[in-house]
C-alpha cells in the first residue's frame, strides 16, 4: 500500500480496491488477513495504527490513519465537526445536472438519518451501444462528489436514489451497465475513488491536502470520456 502522506501524528494511504479497512462484522464469507488494511499496515509498520474513517472495500483512494489514540480522537473530531473536505470521483449512469445537492435521508438500522451529498458534473460520454432495450446509445457522467455527511454507502445510495447509479456497484447499481463496463469496456469494479482530503492540521495549524495519484483504471476512464465526449 502506497503511503501518500506521513508525519508524527497521522499518515494516509492510497487504498486499493478489494481491501477492507478492518475485519468486516457481517461478511458472508471469510476475509483473509492479507485483504484487511489494519492487519497489513500493522505488520508492515511494526506498530499500532488506527483508522480515522472508512472506505468501502471496492472504493479506492485516500484513507487516513493515526499512530495513537489521541491523534485518532483529534482527527475524528474534525470529521464530526465537518471540517474535513473529502472529494471523490465517480462514474454514473446517464446525464446528471451540471451540479446539484442530494439531500435525502438514508436508513441506518431501519431509522432515517440526515444525509447530504453535493456534486459537480465534469464530463459526459455517449457510447454507440444499446445497453438494455430502452435507448440506442449509452450515456454516462463523470462527477466530482463531496459528501457533507458520512453515512454507510452514502454516495452509492444517493446516486441510486436519483436514478443515476454508480458503475460497478453490485449492491445498488444497474447490472446491465455494470456488465457492459466489465465485459465490453474491460473497466472492472466500482467506479468510485476518494481523490483527495483537505483539512487544517490540528497541531501545526497548516492546511493539509492529500491527493491520490491516478491509476490505470481511471486513466482508461478518462480516455473513454475523451473519445466519446459530447455536449448534452
Amino acid at each position: 500500500m502506497n503511503i501518500l502522506y506521513q508525519d508524527d501524528y497521522f499518515f494516509a494511504i492510497d487504498k486499493p480496491a478489494g481491501f477492507f479497512v478492518h475485519p468486516p462484522e457481517f461478511s458472508p464469507y471469510p476475509v483473509p488477513k492479507e485483504k484487511i488494511c489494519l492487519h497489513v499496515l500493522r505488520e508492515s509498520m511494526k506498530r499500532e495504527v488506527f483508522p480515522v474513517h472508512r472506505l468501502d472495500a471496492p472504493t479506492t483512494g485516500v484513507l487516513l490513519w493515526t499512530t495513537s489514540r489521541d491523534a485518532t480522537r483529534e482527527l475524528s473530531r474534525l470529521f464530526m465537526d465537518r471540517n474535513m473536505e473529502k472529494t471523490y470521483h465517480a462514474v454514473v449512469r446517464g446525464v446528471v445536472d451540471t451540479e446539484g445537492i442530494i439531500d435525502l435521508p438514508l436508513e441506518f438500522d431501519d431509522v432515517p438519518v440526515e444525509a447530504c451529498t453535493t456534486y459537480k458534473r465534469l464530463k459526459v460520454a455517449e457510447l454507440p451501444y444499446a445497453v438494455g432495450k430502452k435507448y440506442p446509445t449509452a450515456r454516462y457522467s463523470w462527477v466530482e462528489v463531496r459528501p457533507v455527511t458520512g453515512r454507510w454507502h452514502q454516495i452509492r445510495r444517493h446516486f441510486d436514489r436519483i436514478a443515476h447509479p454508480l458503475l460497478g456497484d453490485i449492491e445498488h447499481g444497474d447490472s446491465h451497465h455494470n456488465r457492459f463496463f466489465r465485459d465490453t469496456l474491460e473497466i472492472r469494479g466500482l467506479c468510485l475513488k476518494a481523490t483527495s482530503i483537505e483539512f487544517v492540521h490540528p497541531w501545526t495549524k497548516q492546511n493539509v491536502k492529500i491527493e491520490a495519484p491516478s491509476c490505470d483504471k481511471w486513466t482508461r476512464i478518462e480516455k473513454l470520456f475523451n473519445e466519446y465526449s459530447f455536449t448534452p
